[in-house]
C-alpha cells in the first residue's frame, strides 16, 4: 500500500467511507467530483460541496478479465459508472457476480481496497 495521500480525492473517500459523501456544484447548477477548483462545465468559481445521494443507478459497466498490473489479482472485476444525481461516479462492483450486474441496477457507495495492492477505491453494493 503507499503511503502518498491526494488531500482531495482522499478527502472524499474518507467522507463516502464515514457515510457523508459529497460532490462539487456551481452557481449554475452543474455537478462534478473533487478535487475542483472551478466548474468543468462552465468555469465557475463559486462552488460548493453538495450530499452524495445515497444510492445510484448503473449506467454502463464491463467486465475485466485482462487487468492492468494495478489490479492483476483482482480480475475479474466488474467495472461500472453509476448516476448519483448531478454525477456519475466509477467504481467496483462488489459483492456481485459479473454476470449478475445489469444496465439500470441500483447500487450504493462505499470504500474498499484492491486485492493486489490494497489501494483504495470507490466500490459499488447492490442494494
Amino acid at each position: 500500500m503507499t503511503d502518498a495521500r491526494d488531500d482531495k480525492y482522499d478527502d472524499l473517500l474518507d467522507a463516502i467511507a464515514e457515510g457523508e459523501g459529497y460532490y462539487i456544484e456551481c452557481d449554475n447548477g452543474h455537478g462534478s467530483l473533487p478535487p475542483r477548483l472551478a466548474c468543468p462545465q462552465c468555469g465557475s468559481q463559486d462552488i460548493s460541496e453538495e450530499p452524495l445521494p445515497d444510492s445510484g443507478e448503473i449506467t454502463t459497466h464491463t467486465t475485466v478479465t485482462v487487468p492492468t498490473p494495478q489490479f492483476e489479482d483482482d480480475a475479474p472485476y466488474v467495472t461500472a459508472i453509476a448516476d448519483f444525481g448531478p454525477v456519475s461516479v466509477t467504481g467496483q462492483i462488489r459483492d456481485a457476480e459479473p454476470e449478475d450486474v445489469e444496465t439500470g441496477d441500483v447500487v450504493g457507495i462505499g470504500v474498499g481496497e484492491t486485492v493486489t495492492n490494497e489501494e483504495r477505491l470507490i466500490v459499488f453494493e447492490p442494494r
